[in-house]
């Protein structure tokens, strides 16, 4: 009996911690490997949002410009995985989006194309 107790205790542990704080930690500023774009995620709406609050001056040729939403609809999955839209400014290409959690400071965003013909992955990186 207590066996199954503490199963059942371990998993509303981890279904609460999978719920609110998740979501919290997808919040906030995040940049590109090359730390060229820095995007700001945050709730809109019912979903979450991301977008670009910083850019370099090449990412901005590029359409990168401040104001960019480049993430639109992200709802979570599960597991750390939230699916939405993805906007990529240098090619003017709209697609699906698939963010993953690695970390409180690392996640892995994919955004793919052409009915997921075309897919691209980084991994962001929290800034303060």
């Amino acid at each position: 009996m207590k066996r199954i107790l503490l199963s059942i205790a371990a998993v509303a542990v981890t279904l609460g911690a999978s719920g609110p704080a998740n979501a919290q930690a997808l919040e906030g500023k995040w940049a590109n490997a090359k730390r060229s774009v820095i995007v700001h995620v945050a709730r809109c709406g019912d979903a979450y949002c991301g977008t670009v609050s910083w850019a370099s001056a090449k990412n901005r040729q590029k359409g990168a410009e401040p104001g960019t939403r480049v993430l639109s609809e992200l709802r979570p999955t599960g597991g750390g995985i939230y699916k939405g839209k993805a906007f990529e400014p240098k090619r003017n290409i709209h697609g699906s989006a698939t963010v993953r959690q690695v970390g409180p400071d690392t996640m892995v965003v994919k955004g793919c194309a052409v009915i997921g013909l075309f897919c691209s992955e980084q991994r962001w990186t929290r800034v303060s």
